[in-house]
């Protein structure tokens, strides 16, 4: 049996929950080891940033956290948003040396899109605090008080004064985040609410005629769903659609809400039943609908979804403006941006210690939380690893 080594502070997950966690441990004086599972740190992290790394969302701290509250079953005073929100994302952010810049609709990006400059940034500034990565260990498991680690030397086991899980949820799983960690938490009595996708597109089967449409962008339509709606931008695949715009509403239409599309938001029901009306009988209803829609997809939309249309451009009108979203079923956590269900609130303290594993911290995605699109995501994940992290060293001194 490999013996067992004794550590401080140990923090399981390299992603921006567990790295934030690090440094404040590391920041209040803790010697600090990271074990992560994969060859590299923070995959998922960067994953995110491939296509603009979608820091935050600047708006007022009250408006944040209400959008961030939506249909979670955790309060976002529970995340540590209250205490680490845009604002101070944004300020940390810069204190790496990133410079950011805020978008149209309130988003905020690195200057340069990307998140590998502001990754190496952060994980220079944690080894400059003296926190210790450990890449390829695997969490296995426990070996009766021990941390059990599958490693490229075999097994190693662990035994620390404070623990902070940042693991996941079950998301993407081939960037790391599998939930495998379910069974071990779960058997220690620990509450764990079902996995369920979020962020995520529908899977949609599409007539041949749609094939041309293929990777494109559907623009200027508005989504509704139950009481969520939105106006972002989406995109038509092989598999369904895709895409921000989507994903604004997906909790609503994944939890049973009937979705609608508006193919012209910025005109009237009359306005719209107006302009069907004019080009002259002899032109056919394809043409007719692209004229006025102006866009050959909002017109596929209608003719795929909208069959049989109705007679008349008073009834083709209101078709249009509350066209139904016809979908097979939500992708799954595989394709997902994110998850719904993890740790539940009940499990834990508000500094998020597990109520039955004294010692042990837990934030990011591993939490019962869902986040919308749009920056409130990573917000989250670092305040939740923040907020563990701070916990986490005040157990350390209380131990002391």
């Amino acid at each position: 049996m490999s013996a067992v080594e004794r550590v401080e502070a140990l923090v399981i997950g390299a992603g921006p929950a567990g790295l934030m966690a690090a440094e404040m441990l590391a920041g209040q004086g803790a010697t600090v080891i990271v074990a992560e599972a994969m060859p590299t740190p923070a995959r998922k992290f960067l994953m995110a940033g491939k296509s603009g790394l979608n820091l935050t969302k600047e708006e007022p701290p009250d408006d944040f956290v209400a959008r961030l509250a939506g249909p979670v079953s955790q309060s976002p005073d529970h995340l540590g948003t209250t205490e680490f929100g845009p604002d101070e994302v944004m300020a940390w952010a810069r204190g790496l040396g990133v410079d950011l810049f805020t978008g149209s609709t309130g988003r905020v990006f690195p200057v340069g899109m990307k998140g590998s400059p502001l990754l190496r940034a952060w994980l220079a500034r944690l080894a400059g605090l003296g926190v210790e990565m450990r890449t390829r260990w695997r969490w296995d498991g426990f070996e009766g008080a021990a941390w059990r680690f599958a490693t490229s030397d075999g097994t190693r086991l662990v035994h620390a004064d404070a623990v902070v899980l940042g693991l996941g949820g079950a998301s993407w799983p081939r960037l790391g985040s599998n939930a495998a960690w379910l069974p071990w938490l779960s058997a220690q009595g620990v509450e764990i609410a079902p996995f369920r996708p979020a962020n995520m597109g529908f899977h949609v089967k599409w007539s041949p005629a749609m094939e041309r449409h293929f990777g494109q962008a559907v623009k200027g339509v508005a989504l509704r769903a139950g009481a969520l709606a939105s106006r972002g931008e989406w995109v038509v695949t092989a598999k369904g659609i895709e895409g921000g715009g989507v994903y604004e509403v997906c909790a609503a239409i994944r939890d049973g809400a009937e979705a609608t599309v508006d193919l012209a938001p910025d005109l009237t029901q009359d306005e719209l039943a107006r302009r069907f009306t004019q080009g002259g009988a002899k032109q056919s209803i394809g043409n007719r609908l692209r004229r006025v829609l102006g866009d050959p997809l909002r017109s596929a939309l209608l003719m795929e979804w909208g069959r049989p249309l109705p007679n008349g451009p008073g009834a083709l009108a209101a078709r249009a403006k509350a066209l139904p979203l016809r979908h097979d079923r939500a992708m799954g956590l595989e394709r997902a941006i994110s998850s719904a269900g993890g740790i539940t609130a009940a499990s834990l303290t508000t500094g998020l210690e597990l109520r039955r594993m004294p010692g042990v911290f837990a934030a990011g995605e591993m939490l019962d939380w869902e986040a919308p699109t749009g920056g409130y995501l990573l917000t989250a994940c670092l305040a939740s690893g923040r907020l563990a992290g701070l916990s986490a060293a005040a157990h350390l001194t209380r131990r002391a």
